[in-house]
């Protein structure tokens, strides 16, 4: 695989919630950032104020 594909299969691991090398510092950053901006999109509320 080339380096661009190697990012796209991990991008496209952590995209549907699985952690492909729990070894893997990097993606365990990505991931942990991944979840985080999941909770914080939670706790946003969608209504516009006025």
């Amino acid at each position: 695989m080339t380096p661009e594909e190697d990012t796209d299969a991990l991008l496209d691991a952590l995209g549907r919630g699985e952690l492909p090398d729990p070894g893997d510092r990097a993606a365990r950053l990505l991931a942990a950032l991944l979840e985080d901006v999941d909770q914080r999109r939670s706790s946003v509320s969608m209504t516009p104020s006025t």
